[in-house]
């Protein structure tokens, strides 16, 4: 399994690279997310990568941070969704991102992707907001925030201020978000606490 993948950048086009690692080169197909952090022409580039071994193929998908290839593999799990249609999900927005997406049941912002209907954009939400080990954007892998803490005695309402930090918001910015929002349990509150933070200032 090739995991990483370290060198120089030779082709750089809009749905797929080739990194150059000593006189052989890798086609990479990449998210638009992974390619704005690539450099020109020339220069270095390290990629997490996957590789999908086919009876007609060898496809190697490469990512800017590990969260996103894991966004990718999960991603994956979701029947109707293949490599094609995970990257454009991928392109939609940073892993956190589409993390905060999943955690308020934003379906239609999986449905504005290309290639993703309601009834898959809906399956998505279903099945990858309760799992775990999805990564967040600063490096650390982390799990949903809520189901995370699922068994710890909080209340509903700390849960959420708590997921909202792990999402990368300040603390008075969770707490002005929370005063605002309404709901029972804590994917309820976070989930409407994101929502805010979408909503038109």
């Amino acid at each position: 399994m090739i995991a990483l993948l370290a060198g120089e950048v030779a082709v750089r086009r809009s749905d797929h690279m080739v990194v150059l690692c000593g006189n052989v080169g890798y086609r990479v197909a990449v998210s638009a997310e992974t390619l704005r952090h690539v450099g020109a022409l020339g220069e270095q580039v390290t990629l997490h990568t996957h590789l999908i071994v086919r009876e007609d193929a060898l496809a190697l998908y490469g990512f800017h941070v590990e969260q996103e290839r894991d966004l990718f593999l999960l991603l994956l799990s979701v029947q109707a969704v293949g490599p094609k249609v995970a990257l454009a999900v991928l392109s939609a927005g940073t892993p956190a991102e589409l993390i905060g997406a999943l955690a308020a049941g934003d379906a239609a912002r999986f449905q504005a992707v290309p290639g993703i209907g309601k009834r898959t954009a809906e399956r998505i939400i279903v099945e990858l907001r309760e799992k775990v080990g999805v990564a967040a954007g600063d490096g650390a892998p982390v799990r949903m925030p809520i189901i995370a803490r699922r068994g710890e005695a909080l209340a509903p309402r700390m849960l959420a201020r708590e997921g909202l930090l792990e999402l990368g918001y300040g603390s008075d910015e969770a707490d002005e978000l929370l005063a605002g929002a309404e709901g029972d349990s804590a994917e309820d509150l976070l989930g409407a606490a994101l929502r805010l933070a979408r909503a038109p200032s």
